[in-house]
């Protein structure tokens, strides 16, 4: 992982005679590059595609353009989770900034376009606020709107795989430490993944500090299965797009359209799977390498867990929290969980 830090303001693209007006909030937000190199990519595409189930992490998702393809998926009508977690943020939003502590630093993980930050935003009143996504150009854009939007705000925008041990711009003598991971974005992890990955937040945030996190719940599997197979087909065009990704940034040579898109949910593991599957035998060739493909063989990109709200705290407590409190909607589709760090 590159971890040269790059400070830089973010560039104004609006017309000349706001040019001022930017400035000031441009002085505001600081950068922080610690994305990985081409290089780490490849070896973990690599690696994934030489297993005996070839698997690929769905990180490799948010290029800018994946990024705003998901952005499109969480207003259509089929996928619940987005707007249900923001509804609750709004019924909830002063009780959760109660817990978390006014004034605090606040850090998001997996920021994406920040809609659901700017809830909670408005009733924590942070002192600092660190977004940290893996899609350089969708963090500095959602950053420069919420410069926009809170002109008070203090800015550390962290470019970061959060997937595994990560970096972030924190001061040495901060302890007032609160991190808000949305989406459910935590489905994405194995369990035992979910328990590290917890710990390492946990170890940043000390003995005390509050993770806020959404936690989707288990449902009806036909509610599940609508929300991964779009009628549109907006979630098959991003799941294809990590192909094209592939070959833009490794020099790959899928043929894209020989693959398409599926998703189902596994009963056994609870977890809904999203795969791309090959249309034909065929070989691929992949930064040097080359793969062959069976008709019907797949590569697996992603994972999301669903879980009972006891099965959650569960993890939590293996992972060093107490479970404070949780919000859910009237449907009991999506919960939001307040945990507080015991064992750092």
């Amino acid at each position: 992982m590159n971890t040269n830090t790059a400070t830089a303001q973010i560039t104004s693209e609006r017309s000349s005679e706001h040019s001022g007006q930017h400035e000031r909030i441009a002085s505001r937000i600081r950068f922080f590059d610690f994305h990985p190199t081409t290089a780490d990519v490849r070896v973990e595409v690599l690696a994934g595609l030489s297993q005996p189930h070839k698997r690929l992490p769905p990180k490799l998702f948010y290029d800018q353009y994946g990024s705003r393809l998901f952005d499109a998926i969480t207003e259509l009508p089929e996928y619940y989770p987005t707007r249900t977690e923001i509804q609750i943020l709004r019924d909830h939003g002063a009780e959760m900034a109660d817990q978390l502590g006014l004034g605090c630093v606040l850090i998001e993980l997996g920021s994406g376009s920040s809609l659901k930050i700017q809830t909670l935003l408005a009733a924590l009143q942070p002192r600092i606020y660190i977004p940290v996504d893996i899609s350089k150009a969708h963090l500095l854009e959602s950053a420069q709107a919420l410069a926009d939007r809170f002109p008070d705000l203090a800015i550390r925008a962290a470019c970061a795989d959060y997937s595994g041990p990560f970096e972030l711009p924190l001061e040495p003598d901060w302890r007032d430490l609160a991190a808000f991971f949305p989406g459910s974005s935590i489905g994405n992890f194995d369990p035992e993944d979910a328990c590290a990955f917890l710990k390492r937040v946990g170890r940043v945030l000390g003995p005390g500090g509050r993770l806020l996190i959404g936690v989707d719940l288990k449902k009806d599997r036909a509610v599940l299965d609508a929300a991964y197979n779009d009628a549109q087909g907006v979630t098959a065009a991003f799941n294809l797009n990590l192909l094209t990704r592939l070959n833009r940034e490794l020099g790959a040579e899928f043929e894209v359209d020989a693959f398409r898109h599926r998703a189902f949910f596994n009963e056994t593991a609870s977890r809904i799977e999203m795969h791309l599957v090959s249309r034909g035998n065929q070989r691929v060739r992949v930064a040097g390498q080359v793969f062959d493909f069976r008709l019907g063989e797949s590569i697996h990109t992603e994972n999301s867990y669903k879980y009972g709200i006891e099965d959650f705290q569960r993890l939590a407590r293996s992972a060093g929290y107490i479970a404070e409190q949780v919000w859910t909607d009237a449907n009991a589709l999506f919960s939001v969980h307040c945990l507080r760090v015991v064992e750092a």
